[in-house]
């Protein structure tokens, strides 16, 4: 597939996703921006692994922003999450320590698969 041609469907993808689709999606290429700076830790290419970093962040500053604090508890709780993985990653970019990205890659799969399991589910509201 050329790049034009996927940076279309990319963007049609995004373009016709529902919320919950869109966050997966999120925490998807977090995943995979997070995985790529601990690869480039190993390298020893710690541009590289700032930039990626630097994207992850930028995925968690989206979903914090993304919260409505009026829904309660599981708002707050997902703010506490999304900081505590924030912070993990600004150690990594700091010390370039994978361990750190390892902390955040953990709580971050385990936010994506939990997203996944609520975005199959049927809208209770359907029937």
């Amino acid at each position: 597939m050329n790049v034009h041609a996927h940076q279309a469907y990319k963007k049609t993808q995004v373009s016709t996703a529902s919320q919950g689709d869109l966050i997966v999606m999120l925490f998807d290429a977090a995943i995979r921006f997070a995985k790529q700076a601990k690869e480039r830790i190993d390298d020893q290419d710690f541009e590289q692994a700032h930039q990626k970093i630097v994207r992850v962040q930028d995925i968690m500053d989206e979903l914090t922003s993304a919260l409505r604090m009026d829904v309660g508890d599981i708002a707050r709780n997902l703010e506490q999450l999304y900081g505590f993985v924030s912070d993990q990653l600004l150690q990594a970019n700091m010390k370039k320590e994978k361990v750190h990205l390892d902390q955040a890659l953990q709580i971050l799969l385990e936010l994506r698969d939990t997203w996944a399991q609520v975005v199959a589910k049927p809208y209770a509201g359907n029937h």
